[in-house]
């Protein structure tokens, strides 16, 4: 009798248990559903409310006046005489002016003011798109909404303020999903990601037009991002905000934050407008700065084989992706923390590509193996002191333009900032050692932490010794400082 009763309460326990589990679920899923429509609430209240807001009077806004590139004296390269390539290095430190110490790298990028779900029901139709060689394939309607069309004649703020409510319906729910996510799968930085949904907009609608630039727009700021809308002369606007300065862009300043304009090269535009200048909740302003290579689809340009004049066994064969030398080219050159020599490191801390990586790698270590830290410096800086021909900027580009690393090895011609950005990635990615671009006025040189002992001249920066390397200084050792900087003062740009 007593095995009965035991054996019972256990069947009621399990029971209990098993009831006590359904319960919970249920109660969870009660809980998910609740979160899940709080969120679209949330959302949907805010798109709501920034409806009511295109619909009222937009403010007048005049241009700023663009941020020109500063233009610094140049200073020519040097070649070291033959009867001094036998003097022994001295140890000398150079006199520090000033340090530009790195700031964190944004590696978090915008996300949705609240989760957006997949929404299954709506009809799967996957608008296909290129943008700098890479597909792209987006779940859009199958035909584009009246309220978008109606924004390509002579259109008011209501006019926009339907476009916004249409594309804020769940039918659009599932393209910034799709847009998020070729934004992780191809590793894109904030501006290759607006540029990309730009692309997007233009060929949903078939070219540049309102329409566009509204889609354009929407999913910039469902993503996450700091925008505004203006208008000039029937012309509709998209701003965005970001952290950085940004050069020869034209920019509006509203509360007190300036908001640049995305346009195309060479196109001019009413100074002024009007715009609705109210925020998005939870936005967040674009970052300039590369923290991860770039995947676009591959479309390798032609070899170059660069050799080092010193170190023969040093030739290595390159090439690089088109496509990214192509949003390189649109990239914006900027500068951020109030600091002009901050343009650099923007450039330096962008990781190269990782197929061109692994190839300069495949070819190079081989040669560096079983060296000491020195020498192996030292046959990266004659690599690239040697391997590639000199021009100025004014003479090439008409202005003056800073490399990324890549371009540097795609292009026939470089200066002295695009030699020290490459040699700087060169030895964090094959040595592993810290680096510091050195900038004196009309000149950027570069230094390297050696963990061994070198001699040389140095900058001693936070406690911490960087010995001078500069890759315009032709077949100048490691601590050797070009004479016509021999008697300045530098400022040392601390890499990440």
């Amino acid at each position: 009798m007593r095995k009965r009763i035991g054996a019972l309460t256990m069947v009621l326990a399990l029971a209990a248990m098993v009831a006590d589990a359904q319960d919970f679920r249920e109660k969870y899923e009660q809980f998910k559903q609740k979160a899940t429509q709080t969120y679209n609430d949330f959302r949907a209240e805010a798109n709501a409310k920034y409806c009511e807001f295109l619909k009222g009077a937009w403010e007048w806004y005049e241009q700023m006046p663009v941020v020109k590139k500063p233009k610094d004296e140049t200073v020519p390269p040097v070649v070291l005489p033959e009867n001094d390539k036998q003097k022994p290095v001295t140890v000398r430190p150079i006199l520090l002016d000033t340090v530009v110490a790195p700031t964190p790298i944004t590696v978090v990028q915008p996300t949705p003011v609240s989760p957006i779900k997949d929404v299954p029901t709506v009809a799967p139709f996957v608008h296909h798109f290129t943008f700098y060689g890479t597909r792209g394939d987006v779940r859009l309607p199958q035909q584009p909404d009246a309220q978008l069309t109606v924004l390509n004649g002579n259109f008011t703020n209501k006019d926009m303020s339907a476009a916004w409510r249409a594309l804020s319906s769940q039918a659009y729910d599932n393209a910034v999903r799709d847009c998020i996510a070729i934004r992780t799968q191809h590793q894109l930085d904030d501006y290759a990601y607006l540029l990309m949904l730009r692309s997007l907009g233009e060929s949903y609608f078939g070219g540049e037009c309102n329409a566009a630039t509204a889609l354009t727009a929407w999913l910039f700021c469902q993503s996450g991002y700091q925008m505004r809308l203006g208008n000039a002369d029937g012309r509709l606007l998209l701003l965005f905000g970001t952290k950085h300065v940004i050069y020869d862009l034209p920019y509006f300043v509203m509360d007190g934050e300036g908001f640049y304009l995305l346009k195309r090269k060479g196109e001019n535009l009413n100074p002024r407008i009007t715009a609705c200048d109210v925020a998005f909740p939870g936005e967040q302003p674009l970052s300039l700065e590369i923290s991860q290579p770039i995947r676009f689809a591959n479309d390798e340009s032609g070899v170059r084989t660069l050799k080092s004049s010193r170190y023969r066994e040093l030739a290595v064969n390159v090439s690089v992706n088109k496509n990214l030398i192509n949003y390189y080219n649109d990239y914006l050159s900027s500068y951020k923390d109030d600091n002009l020599l901050t343009r650099w490191a923007l450039l330096a801390n962008a990781p190269l590509q990782e197929s061109t990586a692994e190839a300069i790698s495949e070819q190079m270590r081989p040669c560096l193996a079983g060296k000491s830290q020195l020498d192996q410096v030292e046959m990266i800086l004659n690599w690239v002191q040697t391997g590639f021909v000199y021009e100025y900027d004014d003479k090439v580009w008409g202005e003056d333009r800073a490399f990324f690393a890549e371009e540097t090895l795609y292009y026939p011609y470089c200066d002295c900032e695009d030699r020290a950005i490459l040699f700087t990635r060169l030895v964090k990615n094959l040595v592993g050692l810290k680096c510091a671009l050195v900038y004196y006025p009309g000149h950027l040189a570069a230094a390297v932490h050696f963990t061994d002992a070198v001699n040389g001249d140095y900058l001693q920066v936070n406690g911490e010794r960087f010995t001078i390397a500069d890759p315009t200084y032709i077949n100048a050792p490691v601590g050797r400082t070009m004479p016509k900087m021999m008697n300045r003062s530098a400022t040392a740009i601390l890499l990440q």
